[in-house]
């Protein structure tokens, strides 16, 4: 049976088209660049793998009545069972958008210098991740997905080395 050149190019114009967007949600997060220091006293930074493979910070949603200070120190023993942490300031924001089914939706994140304060803490990472790590300063910039996440980073390592923390 022969192809049409109307057959083959179809399916750029149709087929699995996706709901109209009916709604525009705002989701306000929080979340820490978490790090801590190494024997040698290096500075090195958690990260955890999402269902898709992509490296970034712990995160989570403001429940009402909580503050996004509040809400970074739950995320983060939530997602990798550290309790023993020391929030240092806020670092910045980070501006996300994505596709819910027929919802758009604007999450915006608070970010905060977090030091883990017992380096033999044990790790423990949620069902839905597929990674949690420690990764050096160099290798966390390369393996991060999400270049606004790499610059408050940076930016965190700038304020270890200017504050000796």
């Amino acid at each position: 049976m022969r192809t049409s050149n109307f057959d083959k190019i179809k399916k750029y114009f149709g087929g699995s088209k996706k709901p109209l967007i009916q709604e525009i949600v705002r989701e306000p997060t929080a979340g820490g660049v978490i790090f801590r220091r190494n024997k040698k006293g290096e500075a090195e930074f958690l990260l955890y793998q999402d269902a898709r493979d992509r490296w970034t910070i712990p995160k989570g949603h403001i429940e009402p009545g909580e503050t996004a200070q509040v809400t970074a120190r739950r995320e983060i023993g939530e997602e990798t069972g550290l309790k023993k942490i020391e929030l240092h300031g806020w670092l910045g924001k980070v501006n996300f958008r994505y596709r819910r089914i027929d919802k758009l939706v604007l999450m915006t994140t608070q970010v905060y210098l977090v030091k883990a304060l017992d380096p033999n803490e044990r790790l423990q990472k949620e069902e839905w991740m597929n990674g949690l790590k420690w990764f050096s300063f160099h290798e966390a910039l390369d393996e991060v997905e999400y270049e606004d996440i790499g610059k408050l980073i940076l930016l965190a390592m700038k304020r270890i080395r200017q504050e000796n923390l």
